[in-house]
């Protein structure tokens, strides 16, 4: 089977791409993932708390408000607590880049423009095939409106597109209200690509200390609906790369996604739960699975079930959430 794909202008043996995890932190693991089978690698991300230049237009967005709510200082990570900084972030990935023969895709992760802009050009002269733009912003303030934060990230998008000549991703949230509007907006504004997408990380609360506490929920399998959702939604509405993100376990998570209309899958949980020999796995059952049912390559195979091919578009939006909750029936 052909399993090659064509995600933000590179040529990918397959689907499979490792997403940003801690498993790029170490040159060794991010080969063992290149001998199981991925296409590509995105590094674990680059915060812009990390970023010195951008310290002042931090120190306002975060400490906004923790006056009135003493646990938001539990929210914002002290310097120590990061394992590189960007010089560090910049070394590693040309160490990357060296080690690996598969491409290396760079991680951003902020709100606001500022240092992300410079470094993106540094990641670029560092060697990365390419950008992706993790943004990641809690609107908890209630005088800040939607378009206040769709134009803060169309605004870190035009920037940094501008800035490199490398291919950019935003990996953006499922909280949007008009996401599919935004959608078109950010491939105007520059985005070669869209990841669907970024896990918020829920905060709980410590009944016996009464603090807040912050642990890492990896994703399940059912989450990986959301995206195949809107993947169909918007594959026939953009012309820029989609990368589904978020509960991608198995092969017939990634032969739906490909049907969907996604360019690739990525995959950070199962990795992470089972090692890197799931990659392996996977690919077998996608080769598998083609060759039973006679398609010849993925590129044949992506977008045939989007919603504009769809035998039942309506499947995708409101008719198929009236007739889920209508043919549920109990079973005590």
């Amino acid at each position: 089977m052909d399993l090659s794909t064509s995600y933000l202008g590179l040529e990918l043996k397959n689907p499979l791409v490792a997403a940003a995890s801690p498993l790029s932190r170490e040159v060794g693991s991010a080969r063992e993932l290149e001998d199981a089978g991925v296409s590509a690698l995105v590094m674990y991300s680059l915060f812009q708390e990390q970023i010195e230049h951008e310290a002042a237009e931090h120190d306002h967005y975060m400490d906004f408000g923790t006056d009135s709510f003493a646990e938001a200082l539990s929210y914002v990570p002290s310097r120590a607590g990061f394992r590189r900084e960007p010089d560090q972030y910049i070394e590693h990935l040309a160490e990357l880049k060296k080690a690996l023969d598969i491409p290396v895709i760079a991680s951003l992760n902020g709100t606001s423009t500022g240092g992300w802009v410079e470094h993106a050009k540094n990641l670029e002269n560092a060697g990365a095939d390419a950008l992706e733009l993790n943004t990641y912003y809690i609107a908890a303030n209630p005088n800040t409106t939607s378009q206040e934060i769709e134009k803060r990230y169309l605004d870190v998008i035009a920037a940094v597109t501008k800035t490199v000549k490398i291919p950019v991703a935003v990996k953006i949230s499922p909280f949007i209200t008009a996401l599919a509007n935004v959608a078109k907006r950010m491939e105007e504004a520059g985005a070669d690509g869209l990841v669907l997408f970024n896990r918020f990380y829920q905060p709980d609360i410590d009944l016996e200390s009464l603090e807040v506490s912050v642990d890492l929920e990896l994703s399940a399998g059912h989450e990986m609906r959301l995206p195949l959702r809107w993947i169909a939604i918007l594959d026939p509405v953009v012309k820029c790369s989609l990368a589904a993100s978020s509960g991608v376990y198995t092969s017939h998570d990634v032969l739906k996604l490909t049907m969907a209309g996604a360019d690739v899958t990525m995959l950070c949980a199962a990795i992470l739960r089972s090692g890197a020999y799931v990659v392996s796995d996977i690919l077998k059952g996608v080769n598998t699975w083609m060759e039973r049912h006679e398609y010849k390559s993925v590129k044949q195979m992506r977008g045939s079930m989007n919603q504009a091919s769809c035998p039942n578009p309506a499947a995708f939006e409101r008719g198929n959430y009236m007739r889920a909750l209508n043919s549920y029936a109990p079973q005590f």
